[in-house]
């Protein structure tokens, strides 16, 4: 899912900056993208084994955050506020949402750090804590990478 995104910004030779091109919740708007305000460059992208979250929680340490897909289709997650997320219906095949992983942590349950695109008002701040180690619960290790930096 992720890797479109990475592969579209190699093509086009590089990404402007949300300052430059800010996002708008909005169909059938003209592309207004311009290169000479390219704020990265990307040259691929690198994939972490799938279903391994220990190689996943290497790879956000290591590297920074990680693009992930995920099964987001539960009243659960569309109506998350705060807490550990876990779905036990959930999928760790049929992804249906991109989102960024930021980090970990180790507390009374272990949780992913995930932030999503559906705005500051969803969730907690706009972010999602998943829970880690529980069988790569909705799919969060299963596709998971992120783009190599020229």
């Amino acid at each position: 899912m992720e890797k479109l995104a990475f592969q579209y910004v190699h093509e086009n030779g590089g990404l402007d900056s949300e300052e430059s091109y800010p996002y708008q919740a909005k169909d059938n708007l003209h592309c207004f993208y311009n290169a000479s305000y390219n704020a990265i460059m990307v040259d691929g992208y690198a994939s972490i084994p799938s279903g391994s979250e220990e190689d996943l929680m290497e790879a956000v340490a290591t590297m920074g955050p990680i693009s992930v897909a995920i099964d987001a289709s539960h009243d659960s997650f569309q109506f998350y506020q705060s807490g550990v997320y876990y779905e036990e219906n959930c999928s760790t095949e049929w992804l249906n949402h991109a989102v960024l992983l930021v980090g970990y942590s180790y507390s009374d349950q272990d949780y992913w750090i995930v932030k999503n695109s559906w705005s500051e008002n969803w969730g907690n701040n706009g972010y999602i804590h998943m829970a880690k180690d529980r069988n790569n619960n909705c799919g969060i290790a299963t596709d998971a990478s992120f783009p190599v930096i020229l």
